[in-house]
């Protein structure tokens, strides 16, 4: 009352779109704050915990009131909103991982001509390569597929730290090739025939 003109009708309503604003906006910080809250009481994540959250991946380093950050194998620092967190499917490698450690699992397709037998030793031998791999419990394989012209193979094996996860499946990809082509063995996708034969300068 002791503004002056604030007994206009312009007054008034730009008093009730202020209030509206202020309203709607703090709605969305007490939505914030409430998810802020339930995550942390809930203890779905801790700081330093490895996770993934949506496309997301790496280790928790804040769960504040209204946000989380991550920080990524490529030392990016990524914040999400607290609600975001909560209304979005989240992974959590280092929660069970426990005495045996969180399962590393790839998928690699062979086709019907290779004996499952010498498929599963290639992909065992090469999970023994790989830095960051438990040797104990052992790697194991999976068919998880008979497709129409392939055989799924899903290859698991037990992760001595759930922070490697990234550069350990890097390595078992490439182990997986260097004992695939020791042995002989292609690996094939739906497409997949043969390579190309290579057409050579005159004289070669």
């Amino acid at each position: 009352p002791y503004l002056p003109g604030s007994d206009s009708e312009a007054f008034k309503g730009l008093g009730v779109i202020l209030g509206l604003m202020l309203s709607l906006g703090g709605s969305g910080v007490v939505s914030q704050a409430m998810s802020g809250l339930v995550l942390m009481y809930s203890r779905a994540l801790r700081r330093g915990d490895y996770v993934r959250i949506d496309e997301t991946e790496g280790e928790v380093i804040s769960l504040g009131m209204l946000a989380t950050k991550i920080r990524t194998s490529k030392r990016e620092e990524i914040t999400i909103p607290n609600a975001v967190v909560l209304g979005t499917s989240t992974k959590n490698y280092s929660r069970l991982a426990g005495r045996e450690g969180v399962i590393l699992h790839t998928t690699i397709t062979i086709g019907y001509d290779e004996p499952w037998r010498r498929v599963h030793e290639a992909l065992i031998a090469a999970a023994d390569l790989t830095e960051g791999l438990r040797k104990e419990p052992r790697p194991f394989v999976n068919q998880t597929g008979l497709s129409d012209f392939y055989v799924e193979y899903q290859l698991n094996a037990h992760l001595e730290s759930p922070h490697k996860r990234l550069p350990a499946l890097a390595a078992l990809h490439a182990n997986i090739q260097d004992t695939f082509n020791e042995a002989g063995i292609t690996i094939v996708s739906p497409h997949y025939v043969a390579d190309p034969e290579l057409e050579l300068p005159a004289g070669q």
